[in-house]
């Protein structure tokens, strides 16, 4: 079966049942959409996409002749910017991450719901849409051309791949998508997603940001659905949770393949029906909140070991924006590192107005495994300890990282808690183990650094 319809379709529907072309086709039709592109001999589909360069795909991955699969991997080679979606009767882990990795955008089980057929359908397509636009004037992008330059004021950045990321945030700010940002720790993932609040429609509506490692098993529904009185022996009154605190706005969770597995289908639930319970209540609250989350992890590697839920990932990547680190972004160092100068200069009373051309050479050298965290935590170190008008490599040496060839070779294979104990122990070192000076050095309260030092065992020797 092959239907082509004459006015250029933007989906194309590839599965050899042809019972389900045709439901497919009807529930399409019947919403509003143009008439789709039916196709059931994968055989045929590439020649479909010279001819036509669909912009949706609908891909069943059982199939004779070739599978969804090595369709998928065909379109992605020749045309990437289409979006892929694969259809499967098997709800399988491995199968869902190997689409994934190649590019698919979505995963359909069937029997397929029209419900979220359509909401799938009509967001791949404005996912398409806003990707083209943003490619329109071509991959280079410049700060001059950002709509909303002044959003972006508290965020240093000079580099051209800051620029492009910029870009990103305003095409999917007006939208309603839910946004996944990658990068590593220190890169400045939350304030990107604050940025998209204020230029989003939702900017009057609440802001909430939550860290998802700090949420046990036991505290994380009452935290993030509330509950009603009378719910357990102190609930004394009824409470919000999350999702009722930030409705009409957005809901950033950060460090979102930190929450366990267990957890993980209770905010699928919510995310897809925008309803949930309070605890201890059957009353239904319905919910509109704009997801965005962060993490520093690869999210693929942690669907493989089955720490994080390939479903989820689909339904809260509808847009994915990297924000690189701040080695790949070696114009932006000076800029930052002026920025922090002057922010700690002033808080500290003192009047540093330049760097040192040593000291600035060597931070241009320097690895920043930390990123922008570790810059300002450095520069903040330095300047208590300057005691000129000039910040120097003298003032700074202690608190930049060892960068010779032995360093070069190890510093992958150091965990971040080492990293961490590290660097605790050079500071409280430097400030002479005055605890409250080294917590304004390292950007945390004193609270927090005794912690550290009670878990790296760091107590009785700083």
């Amino acid at each position: 079966m092959e239907s082509i319809p004459d006015k250029h379709p933007p989906v194309l529907v590839v599965d050899d049942d042809e019972g389900l072309l045709l439901s497919i086709k009807a529930t399409l039709v019947s919403s509003g959409l143009p008439e789709p592109a039916l196709v059931s001999d994968s055989r045929n589909v590439m020649a479909l996409m010279r001819d036509h360069h669909f912009q949706l795909i609908l891909l069943d991955l059982m199939m004779p002749h070739l599978n969804g699969i090595e369709v998928l991997e065909k379109i992605k080679r020749e045309f990437p910017d289409s979006e892929c979606v694969v259809v499967s009767a098997n709800d399988e882990v491995a199968t869902a991450v190997e689409a994934m990795s190649l590019g698919a955008s979505d995963y359909l089980v069937k029997p397929l719901n029209s419900d979220k057929l359509m909401a799938l359908v009509n967001r791949s397509l404005e996912k398409y849409n806003l990707q083209n636009e943003l490619a329109r004037f071509g991959r280079k992008k410049v700060f001059s051309e950002l709509k909303n330059q002044q959003a972006f004021a508290d965020m240093v950045a000079e580099d051209e791949s800051m620029a492009l990321v910029f870009h990103q945030v305003e095409a999917v700010a007006d939208t309603d998508y839910s946004v996944v940002i990658n990068g590593e720790s220190g890169t400045g993932k939350e304030m990107l997603a604050r940025v998209i609040h204020r230029i989003s429609n939702r900017s009057k509506a609440p802001f909430f940001a939550v860290n998802m490692a700090s949420f046990s098993k036991t505290i994380f529904e009452d935290e993030f659905f509330g509950h009603a009185k009378g719910a357990y022996t102190d609930a004394s009154s009824d409470r919000r949770g999350f999702f009722e605190a930030a409705h009409g706005g957005t809901l950033f969770l950060d460090e979102i393949t930190e929450l366990d597995p267990s957890l993980q289908a209770k905010l699928l639930r919510v995310i897809e029906e925008r309803e949930f319970y309070r605890l201890g209540s059957t009353e239904i609250r319905n919910v509109d909140v704009r997801i965005i989350a962060a993490t520093n992890r690869d999210i693929n590697e942690e669907i493989i070991k089955n720490h994080f839920r390939a479903d989820l990932f689909y339904r809260i990547n509808m847009y994915n924006i990297k924000i690189p680190p701040l080695r790949e972004r070696t114009d932006d160092i000076l800029p930052l590192a002026k920025h922090f100068l002057k922010i700690h200069a002033r808080a500290n009373n003192k009047i540093i107005p330049r760097l040192s051309p040593d000291l600035a050479e060597r931070l241009l050298q320097s690895p920043f495994l930390g990123n922008v965290r570790e810059l300002e935590n450095l520069i903040a170190g330095a300047v208590l300890l300057e005691r000129g008008k000039t910040l120097t490599l003298a003032s700074a040496r202690n608190l930049l990282p060892y960068n010779g060839p032995e360093r070069r070779k190890s510093v992958e294979l150091l965990t971040l808690d080492d990293l961490e104990k590290r660097h605790i122990k050079r500071v409280l070192e430097i400030t002479d183990g005055n605890r409250p000076q080294a917590a304004k050095i390292l950007g945390i309260n004193v609270s927090t650094v005794y912690r550290k030092l009670e878990k790296y065992n760091l107590a009785e020797n700083c």
